[in-house]
């Protein structure tokens, strides 16, 4: 059995190494033409019920402990005037370690074999044929044909329609993401407003959420609920800039300054989802995992749940012979738990943007919640 998979992602990367591990060959299919063609994101908490359940199952639980950045998992909730209304230090006893997306990506491509990942493939067509094979396309003409096909090309899959006619649907809200370089020295008011991991300053509907990364940069998500066209257009930074900052007039200057005073042009990050609960029945020879199978409001859970969705079919893979019996037993997991991120999902969106924010929020944190 040879697996092919689509998408070069966490949990496609997880995937093929478990299978690695337990000799299953496999080959990822990644539309970006190197491993460095974009950033990937800035930091991620790996969760110990998920995350860190996968990186165990891909034997890597060392190598990503040295990636860990010791004192980030601190939070800290404001107010807009800038008061702290909740404020938790990282002790190290956490089970969120945050670490960044980019290395954590790179650990995981350097722990598979030369050539496992074909870069430069972006897919422009599947089709099935018979018993359960199918044939997928490429924009540069060519084509493989598949004895199963893993569909982790997140949340505008080309594979999903395989299994299902769902779509994503806009939330309603949008990210506009920013960076401040070297924050401590050269936005220090803001940089202390951040603290040492994670800021979230709300009001319903909106809010700055922040997070220290490496070299003190400082990232940001402004978050809006607005339709999509409110947003306009984004080619003009300037224009972004100051349309995003508008709605936060009268909020403390420390943190509107990591909207104003961003080192890099703001970025449009539209919310999609899929329903909650969404799944499909069984068709041979191909299944989904993480955003693919199960794009939710973000919550912390996405990047966990696509490596723990890869481990998990992984490990079905390697304990079966029957690859079908081995797919349906991991889409009956995956469809539950991922059912209950998106849930979780909906209700963490309520307490950060809804009437009651940012005290809401608090609230949760106060009784013990993550």
């Amino acid at each position: 059995m040879n697996v092919t998979i689509i998408g070069a992602g966490l949990g496609g990367l997880v995937l093929a190494r478990v299978l690695h591990v337990h000799g299953i060959s496999a080959t990822v299919y990644e539309a970006e033409p190197s491993p460095t063609a974009r950033r990937q994101g800035g930091l991620l908490d790996i969760h110990d019920d998920t995350g860190q359940v996968a990186l165990e199952a891909a034997g890597l639980t060392d190598e990503f402990r040295g990636l860990v950045l010791e004192g980030h998992q601190a939070t800290r909730v404001l107010d807009r005037d800038g008061s702290v209304l909740y404020d938790e230090p990282d002790d190290g006893t956490g089970g969120r370690p945050e670490v960044p997306r980019g290395e954590l990506r790179q650990l995981l491509l350097d722990s598979l074999p030369d050539g496992t990942v074909h870069w430069g493939h972006k897919v422009t067509g599947v089709r099935a044929l018979r018993d359960g094979r199918h044939v997928v396309t490429f924009a540069d003409g060519t084509a493989v044909t598949t004895t199963l096909l893993v569909g982790a090309d997140g949340a505008w899959s080309k594979v999903r329609p395989l299994l299902s006619g769902a779509t994503p649907e806009y939330l309603g809200r949008s990210y506009v993401e920013t960076f401040l370089y070297d924050g401590d020295t050269r936005h220090p008011a803001a940089a202390k407003a951040v603290g040492g991991g994670a800021l979230l300053a709300l009001a319903p509907g909106k809010g700055i959420q922040a997070h220290r990364e490496k070299g003190g940069t400082l990232h940001t998500y402004v978050a809006l609920t607005e339709p999509l066209d409110w947003f306009g257009d984004f080619t003009d930074a300037a224009a972004a800039t100051e349309r995003t900052a508008r709605e936060f007039e009268g909020w403390a200057p420390e943190l509107t300054a990591l909207i104003t005073d961003g080192d890099t042009a703001p970025v449009l990050r539209p919310l999609h989802t899929l329903p909650v609960g969404h799944r499909w029945d069984r068709v041979p020879g191909v299944t989904l995992v993480g955003d693919a199978a199960h794009l939710a409001a973000p919550n912390g859970e996405g990047a966990n749940l696509a490596m723990l969705d890869g481990a998990e079919l992984g490990r079905a893979l390697a304990a079966h012979d029957d690859v079908e019996a081995a797919l349906a037993e991991f889409e009956r997991a995956m469809f539950v738990r991922g059912a209950e991120a998106a849930a979780d999902g909906n209700e963490l969106h309520e307490l950060l943007f809804g009437d009651d924010a940012p005290h809401s929020l608090v609230a949760m944190f106060t009784r013990g919640g993550q």
